[in-house]
Protein backbone atom coordinates (compact mmCIF):
# COMPACT_ATOMS: atom_id res chain seq x y z
CA UNK A 1 0.00 0.00 0.00
CA UNK A 2 2.98 2.48 0.56
CA UNK A 3 4.55 1.71 -2.47
CA UNK A 4 1.12 2.25 -4.42
CA UNK A 5 0.49 5.91 -2.34
CA UNK A 6 4.44 6.76 -2.89
CA UNK A 7 3.67 6.07 -7.03
CA UNK A 8 0.43 7.77 -7.37
CA UNK A 9 2.39 11.17 -5.53
CA UNK A 10 4.99 10.63 -7.67
CA UNK A 11 2.59 10.91 -10.75
CA UNK A 12 0.23 13.47 -9.22
CA UNK A 13 4.44 15.40 -8.69
CA UNK A 14 4.03 15.86 -12.16
CA UNK A 15 0.99 18.16 -12.64
CA UNK A 16 3.49 21.39 -12.46
CA UNK A 17 6.03 20.51 -15.29
CA UNK A 18 2.63 18.99 -17.11
CA UNK A 19 1.13 22.81 -16.62
CA UNK A 20 4.01 24.41 -17.92
CA UNK A 21 4.51 22.23 -20.61
CA UNK A 22 1.08 22.64 -22.17
CA UNK A 23 0.45 26.54 -21.00
CA UNK A 24 3.87 27.42 -23.84
CA UNK A 25 2.35 25.07 -26.01
CA UNK A 26 -1.18 26.23 -25.82
CA UNK A 27 -0.82 29.32 -24.44
CA UNK A 28 -3.96 29.36 -22.74
CA UNK A 29 -4.20 28.45 -18.93
CA UNK A 30 -7.58 26.77 -19.27
CA UNK A 31 -6.21 25.00 -22.60
CA UNK A 32 -3.61 23.92 -20.58
CA UNK A 33 -5.19 22.92 -17.74
CA UNK A 34 -7.77 20.74 -20.02
CA UNK A 35 -4.35 19.00 -21.91
CA UNK A 36 -3.29 17.65 -18.55
CA UNK A 37 -6.54 17.22 -17.39
CA UNK A 38 -7.51 14.67 -20.11
CA UNK A 39 -3.68 13.20 -19.94
CA UNK A 40 -4.33 12.34 -16.40
CA UNK A 41 -7.57 11.07 -17.07
CA UNK A 42 -6.02 8.28 -19.67
CA UNK A 43 -3.35 7.69 -17.70
CA UNK A 44 -6.16 6.42 -14.44
CA UNK A 45 -8.03 4.73 -17.32
CA UNK A 46 -4.90 2.72 -18.42
CA UNK A 47 -5.46 -0.97 -16.46
CA UNK A 48 -3.60 -1.18 -13.53
CA UNK A 49 -1.18 -4.00 -15.16
CA UNK A 50 -0.22 -1.81 -17.91
CA UNK A 51 0.61 1.51 -15.52
CA UNK A 52 2.85 -1.17 -14.02
CA UNK A 53 4.54 -1.94 -16.94
CA UNK A 54 5.19 2.07 -17.45
CA UNK A 55 8.86 2.78 -16.45
CA UNK A 56 9.03 6.62 -16.39
CA UNK A 57 4.62 7.72 -16.13
CA UNK A 58 6.09 11.17 -16.09
CA UNK A 59 7.98 10.49 -19.30
CA UNK A 60 4.28 8.91 -20.75
CA UNK A 61 2.27 11.86 -19.25
CA UNK A 62 4.78 14.45 -21.06
CA UNK A 63 4.53 12.71 -24.28
CA UNK A 64 0.23 12.20 -23.96
CA UNK A 65 0.35 15.60 -22.75
CA UNK A 66 2.11 17.27 -25.96
CA UNK A 67 -0.04 15.08 -28.50
CA UNK A 68 -3.21 16.67 -27.11
CA UNK A 69 -1.42 20.22 -27.15
CA UNK A 70 -0.36 19.04 -31.15
CA UNK A 71 -3.89 18.07 -31.61
CA UNK A 72 -5.57 21.08 -29.59
CA UNK A 73 -2.84 23.44 -32.25
CA UNK A 74 -4.42 21.99 -35.16
CA UNK A 75 -7.81 23.41 -34.49
CA UNK A 76 -7.09 26.26 -33.13
CA UNK A 77 -5.82 28.64 -36.11
CA UNK A 78 -9.71 27.63 -37.60
CA UNK A 79 -10.95 29.12 -33.79
CA UNK A 80 -8.54 31.83 -33.94
CA UNK A 81 -10.74 32.97 -37.43
CA UNK A 82 -13.40 33.35 -35.82
CA UNK A 83 -11.95 35.06 -32.68
CA UNK A 84 -13.35 38.41 -32.49
CA UNK A 85 -10.00 40.73 -33.05
CA UNK A 86 -6.43 40.17 -31.87
CA UNK A 87 -5.87 37.01 -30.04
CA UNK A 88 -3.38 37.38 -27.40
CA UNK A 89 -1.89 34.17 -24.86
CA UNK A 90 -3.20 34.58 -21.44
CA UNK A 91 -1.22 36.99 -19.07
CA UNK A 92 0.45 34.99 -16.20
CA UNK A 93 0.37 36.58 -12.56
CA UNK A 94 3.24 36.60 -9.84
CA UNK A 95 1.72 34.74 -7.34
CA UNK A 96 4.19 35.54 -4.71
CA UNK A 97 3.81 39.48 -5.68
CA UNK A 98 0.20 39.52 -5.25
CA UNK A 99 0.58 38.51 -1.70
CA UNK A 100 -1.07 35.06 -2.76
CA UNK A 101 -0.67 32.11 -1.39
CA UNK A 102 -0.95 28.90 -3.82
CA UNK A 103 -3.03 26.48 -3.32
CA UNK A 104 -2.60 23.85 -6.27
CA UNK A 105 -5.68 24.29 -7.77
CA UNK A 106 -5.35 27.22 -10.44
CA UNK A 107 -2.74 26.34 -13.51
CA UNK A 108 -1.69 29.80 -13.20
CA UNK A 109 0.07 28.94 -9.33
CA UNK A 110 2.02 26.02 -11.37
CA UNK A 111 3.98 28.11 -13.59
CA UNK A 112 7.70 28.67 -13.26
CA UNK A 113 7.78 32.29 -14.34
CA UNK A 114 10.92 33.19 -17.00
CA UNK A 115 12.03 33.94 -19.81
CA UNK A 116 9.97 31.17 -22.05
CA UNK A 117 6.52 32.95 -21.13
CA UNK A 118 7.75 36.07 -21.88
CA UNK A 119 4.70 37.95 -24.05
CA UNK A 120 7.00 38.73 -26.90
CA UNK A 121 7.90 35.12 -27.48
CA UNK A 122 4.19 33.47 -26.65
CA UNK A 123 3.46 36.14 -30.06
CA UNK A 124 6.13 34.18 -32.14
CA UNK A 125 5.20 30.72 -31.09
CA UNK A 126 1.78 31.50 -32.58
CA UNK A 127 3.36 32.18 -35.72
CA UNK A 128 4.57 28.52 -36.06
CA UNK A 129 3.25 25.46 -37.39
CA UNK A 130 2.09 23.05 -34.40
CA UNK A 131 4.83 20.61 -35.25
CA UNK A 132 7.13 23.59 -34.93
CA UNK A 133 6.11 24.58 -31.98
CA UNK A 134 5.90 21.23 -29.90
CA UNK A 135 9.53 20.40 -31.23
CA UNK A 136 10.60 24.05 -30.23
CA UNK A 137 9.18 24.36 -26.69
CA UNK A 138 10.21 20.51 -25.89
CA UNK A 139 13.54 21.41 -26.91
CA UNK A 140 14.88 24.58 -26.85
CA UNK A 141 13.12 25.54 -23.69
CA UNK A 142 12.72 21.53 -21.72
CA UNK A 143 15.68 20.24 -23.40
CA UNK A 144 14.16 16.90 -23.92
CA UNK A 145 15.58 14.67 -26.37
CA UNK A 146 14.44 15.01 -30.07
CA UNK A 147 13.76 10.66 -29.94
CA UNK A 148 11.20 11.60 -27.40
CA UNK A 149 9.76 14.70 -29.59
CA UNK A 150 9.86 12.23 -32.39
CA UNK A 151 7.20 9.41 -30.45
CA UNK A 152 5.21 12.73 -29.37
CA UNK A 153 5.39 14.55 -33.55
CA UNK A 154 5.05 11.20 -35.23
CA UNK A 155 8.20 12.00 -37.27
CA UNK A 156 12.03 10.86 -37.30
CA UNK A 157 13.81 12.76 -34.69
CA UNK A 158 16.34 14.38 -37.79
CA UNK A 159 12.72 15.48 -38.74
CA UNK A 160 11.98 17.11 -35.26
CA UNK A 161 15.88 18.36 -35.54
CA UNK A 162 14.57 20.25 -38.48
CA UNK A 163 11.17 21.76 -37.30
CA UNK A 164 13.28 22.99 -34.53
CA UNK A 165 15.72 24.32 -36.45
CA UNK A 166 12.91 26.28 -38.39
CA UNK A 167 11.33 27.11 -35.12
CA UNK A 168 14.38 28.81 -34.11
CA UNK A 169 14.86 31.27 -36.91
CA UNK A 170 11.54 32.13 -36.85
CA UNK A 171 12.19 32.93 -33.06
CA UNK A 172 15.41 34.81 -34.28
CA UNK A 173 13.78 36.72 -37.52
CA UNK A 174 10.77 38.15 -35.20
CA UNK A 175 11.59 41.76 -33.69
CA UNK A 176 12.66 40.93 -29.96
CA UNK A 177 13.33 42.87 -27.42
CA UNK A 178 16.37 44.47 -26.32
CA UNK A 179 18.86 43.14 -23.34
CA UNK A 180 17.25 45.70 -20.94
CA UNK A 181 17.80 45.36 -17.20
CA UNK A 182 15.00 44.56 -15.08
CA UNK A 183 15.26 47.90 -13.40
CA UNK A 184 15.38 49.57 -17.09
CA UNK A 185 12.03 47.91 -18.05
CA UNK A 186 10.58 48.44 -14.69
CA UNK A 187 11.64 52.73 -14.92
CA UNK A 188 9.80 52.42 -17.92
CA UNK A 189 6.89 51.10 -17.05
CA UNK A 190 6.53 53.46 -14.15
CA UNK A 191 7.14 56.55 -16.56
CA UNK A 192 4.08 55.54 -18.97
CA UNK A 193 2.21 54.87 -15.42
CA UNK A 194 2.45 58.10 -14.30
CA UNK A 195 2.00 59.62 -17.98
CA UNK A 196 -1.12 57.80 -18.31
CA UNK A 197 -2.47 58.63 -14.84
CA UNK A 198 -1.77 62.38 -15.76
CA UNK A 199 -3.47 62.39 -19.11
CA UNK A 200 -0.40 63.46 -20.43
CA UNK A 201 -0.19 62.79 -24.26
CA UNK A 202 2.78 64.75 -24.81
CA UNK A 203 4.92 62.54 -22.07
CA UNK A 204 3.37 59.60 -23.37
CA UNK A 205 4.28 60.15 -27.23
CA UNK A 206 8.13 60.69 -25.42
CA UNK A 207 7.28 57.32 -23.83
CA UNK A 208 6.68 55.47 -27.03
CA UNK A 209 8.36 54.25 -30.17
CA UNK A 210 7.30 56.73 -33.15
CA UNK A 211 7.04 53.12 -34.53
CA UNK A 212 5.62 51.21 -31.54
CA UNK A 213 2.63 48.88 -32.26
CA UNK A 214 -0.34 47.89 -29.55
CA UNK A 215 -2.30 45.09 -29.66
CA UNK A 216 -5.49 44.40 -27.52
CA UNK A 217 -7.72 41.27 -26.91
CA UNK A 218 -10.74 42.01 -25.69
CA UNK A 219 -12.50 38.59 -27.47
CA UNK A 220 -15.48 40.31 -28.12
CA UNK A 221 -16.69 40.25 -24.34
CA UNK A 222 -15.70 43.94 -24.29
CA UNK A 223 -15.23 46.78 -26.24
CA UNK A 224 -11.58 46.94 -27.36
CA UNK A 225 -9.96 48.21 -31.12
CA UNK A 226 -10.29 45.05 -33.42
CA UNK A 227 -6.55 46.06 -34.55
CA UNK A 228 -3.33 46.46 -33.95
CA UNK A 229 -2.76 50.72 -33.04
CA UNK A 230 0.18 51.84 -34.80
CA UNK A 231 2.66 55.04 -34.08
CA UNK A 232 3.53 56.25 -30.76
CA UNK A 233 0.90 59.25 -31.46
CA UNK A 234 -1.63 57.39 -32.07
CA UNK A 235 -1.32 54.81 -29.07
CA UNK A 236 -0.99 58.13 -26.74
CA UNK A 237 -4.20 59.36 -27.81
CA UNK A 238 -6.11 55.80 -28.01
CA UNK A 239 -4.75 55.47 -23.99
CA UNK A 240 -5.50 58.96 -23.01
CA UNK A 241 -9.19 58.41 -24.79
CA UNK A 242 -9.62 55.18 -22.22
CA UNK A 243 -8.82 57.02 -19.38
CA UNK A 244 -11.54 59.53 -20.42
CA UNK A 245 -14.00 57.40 -20.81
CA UNK A 246 -13.26 55.49 -17.50
CA UNK A 247 -12.98 57.35 -14.45
CA UNK A 248 -11.45 55.83 -11.96
CA UNK A 249 -9.08 53.69 -13.87
CA UNK A 250 -6.82 52.93 -11.31
CA UNK A 251 -3.22 51.67 -12.71
CA UNK A 252 -1.41 49.19 -10.49
CA UNK A 253 2.37 47.85 -11.15
CA UNK A 254 2.68 44.39 -11.37
CA UNK A 255 4.66 41.38 -12.61
CA UNK A 256 3.25 39.79 -16.20
CA UNK A 257 4.57 36.84 -17.08
CA UNK A 258 7.78 37.04 -15.68
CA UNK A 259 8.47 41.00 -16.31
CA UNK A 260 7.43 44.98 -15.23
CA UNK A 261 3.69 45.58 -16.36
CA UNK A 262 0.58 47.50 -15.57
CA UNK A 263 -2.92 46.23 -13.93
CA UNK A 264 -6.18 48.46 -14.89
CA UNK A 265 -8.54 48.00 -12.18
CA UNK A 266 -11.87 50.14 -12.08
CA UNK A 267 -13.85 49.58 -9.05
CA UNK A 268 -11.68 46.53 -7.39
CA UNK A 269 -12.55 44.78 -10.89
CA UNK A 270 -9.25 43.73 -13.03
CA UNK A 271 -10.15 45.47 -16.11
CA UNK A 272 -6.74 45.27 -18.20
CA UNK A 273 -3.13 43.27 -17.93
CA UNK A 274 -0.95 45.10 -20.05
CA UNK A 275 2.61 43.74 -21.39
CA UNK A 276 5.30 45.74 -22.51
CA UNK A 277 8.76 45.24 -24.55
CA UNK A 278 11.20 48.13 -23.99
CA UNK A 279 14.11 48.94 -26.23
CA UNK A 280 17.86 49.80 -25.44
CA UNK A 281 16.98 53.23 -25.27
CA UNK A 282 14.23 52.60 -22.44
CA UNK A 283 11.52 53.07 -25.39
CA UNK A 284 8.74 51.25 -25.35
CA UNK A 285 8.05 49.31 -28.46
CA UNK A 286 4.87 47.62 -28.12
CA UNK A 287 2.34 46.64 -25.78
CA UNK A 288 0.12 44.21 -25.51
CA UNK A 289 -2.99 44.70 -23.07
CA UNK A 290 -5.38 41.66 -22.79
CA UNK A 291 -9.11 42.72 -22.08
CA UNK A 292 -10.76 39.66 -22.25
CA UNK A 293 -12.61 38.55 -18.91
CA UNK A 294 -11.78 35.05 -19.68
CA UNK A 295 -8.16 35.64 -19.71
CA UNK A 296 -8.32 37.79 -16.59
CA UNK A 297 -9.64 35.24 -14.21
CA UNK A 298 -5.85 34.58 -12.51
CA UNK A 299 -5.89 38.13 -11.45
CA UNK A 300 -8.93 38.59 -10.09
CA UNK A 301 -7.93 37.86 -6.45
CA UNK A 302 -5.61 40.68 -6.27
CA UNK A 303 -6.13 42.24 -2.85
Amino acid sequence: MGAAGAGIDAVAGERRQLINVAYRLLGSLAEAEDAVQEAYARWYALPRSRRDEILSPGGWLTTVTGRICLDVLGSARARRERYVGAWLPDPLPDRAEWGLVSEGGDPADQMVLDESVAMALLVVLESMTPAERVAFVLHDVFRYPFAEIAAILGRTPAACKQLAASARRRVRDAPGPAAVAGDGRAEAVRRVKEAWERKDIAALIDLLDPAAVMTADGGGLVGTVLRPVEGGARIAQYMVAIADRAPGLELLERSVNGAPGLVARRGGTVMTVASFDVDGDGLITRIWAVRNPEKLRPWLRDS
